[in-house]
Order: C-alpha cells, then structure tokens, then sequence
C-alpha cells in the first residue's frame, strides 16, 4: 500500500521538522509513503477565505489519481483509538486499496469540491491543533499503526 501526505503550505517549526523526519523514516520500513508539501498561497490578505479554500482546492485536487483512497485530516472526521485506527487502515489494506492520500488543508480548512473528492476523513482530536503541529501528530499515528499491525512493542496499550 502506499501513502501520500499532502500539506498547505511549508512545514516551517524546525522541531515539526525534526519529528516528522524521524517517524517518516520509521514509516517507510512499512511501506511506501510520500509527503506532497503544496506552497502557499501569497497576496492573500484581500481575499475572503472562501477563495482562499477554493484557490487552495484547485492546488489539491490536481495531486489526486485515479484509484486513490482520500481521507481529509479534518476537526469535523471520524475520531478513532490507535488501535481501532489501526485496524482502519489493515481494513483498506486487505480489500485492495492501493494508494491512500492523506490531506492536512491550510488554516480555512477544506473546500467543498475537496470534500466532494473525499472517501472520509479523520479528526486526531476533539481539540484544534495548528496546521503544522497535526503533521507531526498524523505521522506519528501513522507510524503507530503500523506498529500495532505488526505486533511491535511501540504502542504500549
């Protein structure tokens, strides 16, 4: 299976950086995984957030290919346990699902024709975290799942 990361916008905070090094390293002893960092948009500050959300959709949904699998990291997903996300993923896994795209939106969120592209989406949390802090948070999560697919000691519970 592999899996893209797609992000708005510079991960910019150097310990983000660091972290998410680190976990994507891990991860791709699993399988194959990629992060698409899209630029963001300047000469916004005129612009109403609803245009911002479509300029940044139409950036977005030009990564997409046929067959893939996309889950929005979004406030308003399916919250799941490690364990249960766990099994989420070894569910699409076992029915075929090749390619599976990951999508951290910028700081308005999601466009609807974003959404409409969706399969689901995931929320990591009942609280609001920045648009940089939830990339370090999905790989490690990532990371985690495969840890428990595999019956490896990380995940403690």
């Amino acid at each position: 299976m592999k899996i893209t990361l797609i992000t708005v916008g510079k991960t910019t905070f150097d310990f983000v950086k660091e972290g998410m090094a680190m976990y994507e390293k891990r991860i791709g002893r699993y399988l194959s995984y990629t992060r698409v960092e899209l630029p963001a948009l300047t000469g916004t500050a005129s612009l109403s957030p609803e245009v911002i959300k479509e300029k940044e959709a139409n950036m977005i949904l030009k990564k997409f290919k046929e067959g893939d699998h996309i889950i929005l990291l979004d406030e308003k997903g399916q919250r799941y346990t490690s364990t249960a996300w766990a099994a989420r993923l070894g569910h699409l896994a076992d029915t075929g699902c090749k390619s599976i795209v990951f999508v951290v939106g910028g700081a308005y969120g999601f466009h609807s024709k974003v959404r409409a592209a969706a399969a689901e989406s995931l929320s990591l949390s009942d609280m609001t975290f920045s648009h940089q802090i939830i990339r370090l948070f999905f790989v490690e999560q990532l990371y985690r799942a495969m840890t428990i697919l595999r019956g490896e000691p990380y995940h403690n519970g």
